[in-house]
C-alpha cells in the first residue's frame, strides 16, 4: 500500500500539471482569436470610416462648397458685418 500511495500522488501532480497547461494553452488560443477578431474589426471600421470620408469630400465637391467653411460659420459674420 505504502508504494501505491507514493506513486499516487506523483500521478495526480502529473495529470494535474498537464490538465493546467492544457488549459492554459486553450485560453491563449481564445485570447488569440480574440485579439485577431479585434483587429480585424478595427481595420474594417477604419475602411469604413475612410470610405465615408471620401463620400463626403465627394459630395462636397459635387456641391461645390469644396473648401469652403460649413453654413453655419457664415451666419455670424454676416450678423456681425450688418451690426457693424
Amino acid at each position: 500500500m505504502d508504494g501505491h500511495d507514493s506513486e499516487d500522488p506523483k500521478q495526480s501532480t502529473a495529470d494535474m500539471t498537464a490538465f493546467v497547461q492544457n488549459l492554459l494553452q486553450q485560453m491563449q488560443a481564445r485570447f488569440q482569436t480574440m485579439s485577431d477578431s479585434i483587429v480585424t474589426k478595427i481595420d474594417e471600421m477604419g475602411n469604413r470610416i475612410n470610405e465615408l470620408e471620401q463620400s463626403i469630400n465627394d459630395l462636397k465637391a459635387e456641391m461645390g462648397v469644396e473648401g469652403s467653411p460649413s453654413p453655419a460659420a457664415p451666419a455670424k459674420p454676416k450678423q456681425e458685418e450688418g451690426s457693424a
